[in-house]
């Protein structure tokens, strides 16, 4: 008996449209962001979506995590139907997603530090202890990298690596079931870059996480993706495996996005930096 497998993130025909004032005496005009879009993705997999500025990827980004609403559709989070309403969403599924932003400096309060930036999410527990959050926090420092000396460290004290390491690990506090990560790495160096996807390889399979992954870096998305969905103009143009959508692109507009995007090599890099670990070690 075969059984079929509920996916961890389900969209239906979702929709987002903005008004926009276009003066006293003239009619406001509708920017339709995002324009019917549907997927399934299981549990424990990364889908990458990707597309020019202005696709509508991030749009899409901020109705997965509950930051607007749609303007029409249907959002399911593990076969469970989200009602994205204001004030009906519930506090147990907004600790199941969570996002990761591309800028790690401008998420996190310059003034609050590390220690209790991590611990803030875990207020809404009111049985946890004050040690029992500060544990927690140091455990998942350790988890991406860091270590118990950062805890009471401010982020201006940080590289922009080590901040989007903080910003990660802030995500992962709630212990959440999808986690959208929305361009994370394009504002790193590319060294720092193959740190942090290879911390986010690690991270998925130490907890099972399922992530959708926002970029416009060709190359890093083959990295990471194993299902890629292709976004113009608000629409889901192409949506495929990685190896299906790199290797036979079908759509005019993903071949022409390929052909003009510069790709950095990230298995290169990768493979550089395991080899200077093991010359570090050796030597």
């Amino acid at each position: 008996m075969t059984t079929t497998q509920t996916p961890m993130l389900e969209i239906r025909d979702i929709k987002r449209d903005y008004r926009v004032p276009q003066g006293m005496f003239k009619d406001d005009k509708i920017v339709h962001a995002v324009k019917g879009v549907s997927f399934k993705l299981d549990k424990g997999e990364t889908l990458a979506i990707v597309g020019e500025s202005g696709c509508g990827k991030s749009t899409l980004a901020r109705i997965l995590t509950f930051i607007d609403e749609p303007t029409a559709g249907e959002l399911l989070i593990d076969g469970q139907k989200v009602d994205t309403r204001p004030g009906h969403l519930t506090a147990d599924m907004r600790q199941k997603v969570q996002i990761v932003f591309q800028n790690p400096y401008g998420s996190l309060n310059p003034r609050q530090k590390i220690g209790d930036v991590l611990g803030e999410p875990l207020l809404i527990n009111t049985k946890m202890s004050a040690a029992e959050r500060r544990e927690r926090a140091t455990e998942m420092l350790v988890k991406v990298g860091l270590g118990p000396e950062h805890y009471n460290r401010y982020p201006h004290m940080f590289s922009g690596g080590q901040r989007q390491r903080i910003a990660i690990a802030r995500a992962l506090m709630l212990n959440p079931k999808l986690l959208v990560l929305d361009e994370p790495v394009s504002a790193l160096d590319l060294s720092v870059q193959a740190q942090v996807l290879n911390l986010l390889a690690d991270l998925q399979e130490e907890f099972g996480l399922t992530y959708v992954f926002i970029s416009h870096d060709l190359s890093v998305v083959r990295y990471i993706a194993d299902e890629v969905m292709v976004m113009y103009y608000g629409e889901a143009v192409e949506y495929g495996t990685r190896d299906a959508v790199f290797s036979d692109p079908q759509h005019e507009y993903t071949r022409t996005l390929f052909a003009a995007t510069p790709r950095a090599d990230v298995e290169s890099i990768r493979a550089r930096m395991a080899k200077r670990r093991l010359a570090t070690a050796a030597g």
